[in-house]
């Protein structure tokens, strides 16, 4: 990954407190694994029947048995257990997950979500970010902040198909942190390198600033 993105996914990391049961999404939320201590007190969930995930592992050293939502290879941690879907997501609709991090195509100023359709590109399906949009405790979003033509991906309105509504608390992405608010979008946070401008004119909704000076990550 690009130090940018690099710099996105430990931010994000620093979201997840102790004793916590957190499901990692397809795509740049798993990545987010290889930036907890090993010994971190944490339960990370995958939707395909694993909890307790460990750091991931390469094709040399992995138990091929062991993959993560993406499919990528990972490890097991003392208490790990594995089960089937039905029981996953039994784990997901009951309310047990502290916090789920996804990944976006787009994120409305209402906190509405687009993450699985793309009109007139393949799709497997909407999956299984619709039920951890909708029941966990807190979601947050990774994404890069536009698309790769520069089109922003935090926008007014979704015009994307909705995988959830009013779900996303929480956006990282490789300029900023974000928050979803009553009143709009809100800068919390931007990366080392990066303006409150350069923020404003790649974000397709209005900025809430904050009145002290930015944080950086």
């Amino acid at each position: 990954m690009s130090d940018a993105r690099e710099r996105m996914v430990a931010r994000a990391a620093r979201e997840i407190a102790p004793g916590m049961v957190v499901n990692l999404g397809i795509g740049l939320p798993t990545k987010v694994v290889n930036h907890l201590s090993a010994d971190f007190p944490v339960c990370l969930h995958t939707e395909n029947g694993l909890a307790g995930i460990g750091p991931a592992k390469g094709y040399d050293a992995a138990d091929r048995n062991l993959i993560d939502a993406g499919g990528a290879y990972v490890s097991t941690v003392p208490g790990s257990s594995c089960f089937d879907s039905a029981t996953s997501f039994a784990i997901v609709r009951s309310g047990r997950l502290d916090l789920t991090m996804l990944g976006a195509f787009e994120v409305s100023a209402a906190g509405d979500l687009a993450n699985w359709k793309i009109p007139g590109k393949f799709s497997p399906g909407a999956g299984g970010g619709i039920e951890l949009a909708q029941k966990a405790r807190r979601v947050v979003v990774l994404t890069s902040h536009t698309d790769r033509a520069g089109n922003p991906k935090l926008k007014q309105t979704c015009s994307l198909p909705l995988t959830a509504r009013g779900c996303v608390e929480r956006i990282f992405t490789d300029m900023a942190v974000i928050d979803v608010t009553a009143q709009g979008f809100a800068l919390v946070e931007t990366r080392e390198g990066i303006s409150t401008a350069d923020v404003i004119e790649a974000t397709g909704a209005p900025l809430i600033l904050p009145d002290a000076p930015v944080p950086t990550f």
